[in-house]
């Protein structure tokens, strides 16, 4: 009975039912998983290589980026792999820490959209004010309690995964360790989990996603009162790419995790992990250059410099 309540791995279906065709899944995966890795590592270095972009908003976005990168290695790595071995196996002890690193480094990311909106809204409502209050010691400490935060609060999450009974099987119908199949496995009674569960998607997704709205409601009301035209496109500019960030990677998250536990199926779960996993990490990267002027600027410049390298050599 403990070995059936404790196993001591998972099976992880993926993507079997594809059958044969799962490998040929593995190429256009792999593309995409190593787009994102290199369009996110671009944005990093040019972030510190580039003395223009040494200001809180960048400071921000390669923090952003860097999470892009890191929440992509929890799950598409292990997933690409799966694609090519007929069994998907996992120990009870990664699932847990897959689990642990996965929905702490999506929850910072959340936080750290949110500082990005309280820059803006300090920038555009407060310029004169903006140097004192979005100091580096205080973007720091904002980005450092967006990172603590989530890594605290999902410790007590994964340890009452680790004690629950899973006595309905090992197997999980996903390409990674999400919440909904593993409370599936379990015999345990899981309402008190469920309930903790919307409670931290309360405190990272939901109350995030509100400071987020009120700042742009602030930000929009200011810019409209800006009689310059062109000074107010600036403005929303600077902000697009940010917008954009906000619509994709809350929307999804919204929809999967802060309904409680079970309340979708497996397969539309599957779906929309498979698209905030490969596809947008892809995606940002080319939203952070085309939506914002100053990156595709400072881009532009150093694509220049080395040509010009190039030529001289």
């Amino acid at each position: 009975m403990a070995n059936l309540s404790q196993p001591s791995e998972f099976v992880l279906l993926g993507f079997s039912s594809f059958g044969e065709l799962q490998a040929l899944l593995y190429g256009p995966f792999l593309m995409l998983y190593l787009l994102a890795f290199m369009g996110n590592t671009i944005i990093i270095v040019t972030v510190i290589a580039d003395t223009h972009l040494h200001t809180p908003m960048y400071f921000f976005l390669g923090n952003f980026s860097l999470l892009e990168i890191l929440v992509t290695m929890t799950a598409v790595p292990r997933m690409l792999s799966d694609l090519l071995v007929p069994h998907k196996v996992i120990t009870f002890t990664g699932c847990m820490v897959q689990f642990y690193f996965h929905f702490s480094l999506d929850s910072t990311s959340f936080l750290i959209l949110t500082d990005m909106a309280l820059d803006r809204f300090v920038a555009i409502c407060h310029p004169l004010h903006y140097g004192t209050l979005m100091s580096r010691a205080m973007c720091v400490q904002l980005a450092g309690a967006a990172w603590a935060a989530p890594f605290l609060a999902m410790v007590p999450t994964v340890l009452s995964r680790a004690h629950l009974d899973y006595c309905h099987g090992d197997v999980i119908n996903h390409f990674f360790c999400d919440n909904a199949p593993l409370l599936q496995l379990s015999c345990s009674d899981t309402r008190l989990l469920e309930f903790w569960d919307f409670l931290m998607a309360l405190a990272f997704v939901l109350s995030s996603f509100l400071v987020t709205l009120i700042s742009y409601g602030y930000i929009v009301t200011t810019v409209l009162r800006i009689p310059s035209a062109s000074s107010c496109q600036k403005a929303f500019s600077t902000c697009g790419s940010h917008l954009t960030l906000v619509f994709i990677g809350y929307s999804s998250t919204i929809f999967l995790y802060v309904r409680p536990g079970k309340a979708h199926s497996v397969q539309v779960r599957k779906f929309v992990a498979l698209v905030t996993s490969v596809l947008t990490p892809f995606l940002n990267p080319f939203i952070l250059t085309f939506c914002n002027q100053t990156v595709k600027t400072v881009l532009q410049g150093q694509m220049q410099r080395l040509k010009g390298l190039c030529k001289a050599q």
